[in-house]
């Protein structure tokens, strides 16, 4: 006779609003391999609804936390899971918010494994309050972390033998013909895709771009992404007084074809973040798939997406001298731009992809459900 499925409880984060953790949150919905390998129940855990939403407290958030505690509390009374897997928030409001729904769990005795899309836990774990909230947490708990470079965040409260590592991994993308066929000039297209966040290293990028036209290099830099704690207005303000407007644009939200698009037509993409939560952007991971050499820091999983040197460059936080001059590098040797662009998409294809992400969860959540 075969055996029944185990009972796997998701919850998630879910989009809207598209970035890392509901963008991975949505793979592990719609994967056929997981999806067939366990009974899945969901729920999504995101209550902000837009980018402008995070961060901020409202009474629809609320109203819809309230929504998400009744919902798990029925799903626990109907059925309780054999696991259940946990998207959790590691900081900030929302953090505390995930406190009442461990809680939840933990008088249904529920087994539960955290996988880890933001980090912080080490810098804000000095107050007393927080230390306590996060022994109650991890108490005999699993973790999944997108890389061994995140493990000190969480040292102090997850033995080493507890804790899995499962990369990101995403979608294969192949170019289109019609892609293929663009002109070719000597204008360097820099891209940078991610909302806009001062952490982001908004501000840095632009500044080293005035470096580069103070030394007489042609180029053009597109900014990609929703709007975050940098407004369109301050943004070109600022660009403005830079005296870039012809070569720094913002071009607001890409889905679809026209984000693939953007890539197809950079030639270098660059990610100066010190966001202090950042882990393991995917939009990296996107760069590399379409055979971008990348510039970015020493952040989070970041070094085992970019090797210096290899697949681009990385640089130390805040520093536009830094950022300029590895431009500068690509901008004179276009041989090194297409090599590193070639390594970045290999490194992709062996241990990036959506298959190989997949794979690898599956294997975790098997072994932590036993």
């Amino acid at each position: 006779m075969r055996n029944k499925q185990k009972d796997i409880l998701y919850l998630l984060h879910l989009p809207p609003p598209v970035h890392g953790s509901s963008i991975v949150g949505e793979f592990v919905k719609e994967s056929p391999l997981i999806n067939n390998s366990f009974h899945g129940r969901y729920i999504n855990l995101l209550m902000s609804r837009s980018v402008n939403e995070t961060g901020k407290t409202s009474f629809i958030k609320l109203f819809r936390f309230i929504a998400i505690w009744i919902e798990l509390f029925g799903k626990l009374i109907h059925r309780r899971p054999d696991l259940c897997y946990y998207a959790l928030s590691t900081t900030g409001a929302a953090f505390y918010k995930d406190c009442f729904l461990v809680g939840l769990l933990r008088i249904f005795h529920v087994k539960t494994i955290y996988h880890l899309h933001n980090k912080g836990i080490r810098h804000n774990q000095h107050k007393k309050v927080n230390d306590l909230l996060y022994r109650f947490v991890f108490k005999n708990t699993s973790v999944i972390l997108l890389s061994e470079q995140l493990y000190l965040d969480v040292e102090r409260y997850v033995l080493p033998w507890k804790v899995y590592y499962c990369p990101n991994g995403i979608k294969d993308y192949q170019v289109e013909t019609e892609l293929l066929s663009l002109q070719e000039d000597k204008t360097l297209k820099i891209l940078f895709l991610s909302n806009l966040f001062t952490t982001k290293g908004v501000f840095d990028l632009i500044e080293a771009c005035s470096l580069l036209k103070e030394k007489g290099y042609r180029f053009t830099c597109d900014f990609i992404g929703g709007e975050g704690d940098v407004n369109e207005q301050q943004f070109n303000d600022y660009v403005k007084q830079k005296k870039l407007t012809n070569q720094v644009k913002y071009l607001g939200k890409r889905f679809g074809k026209l984000k693939e698009m953007a890539y197809e037509q950079a030639d270098v993409f660059v990610l100066p973040t010190y966001y202090p939560n950042e882990c393991f952007p995917l939009v990296i991971l996107e760069a590399m798939q379409h055979s971008l050499p990348v510039i970015s820091t020493f952040e989070g999983g970041i070094p085992d997406m970019v090797k210096d040197g290899i697949n681009g460059f990385l640089i130390p936080q805040r520093n536009v001298i830094a950022l300029a001059e590895r431009l500068e590098l690509l901008v004179r040797y276009p041989l090194l731009r297409k090599q590193m662009g070639k390594d970045g998409r290999m490194k992709y294809e062996n241990n990036f992809t959506l298959s190989i992400f997949e794979h690898k969860l599956l294997s975790i959540l098997q072994d932590a459900i036993k």
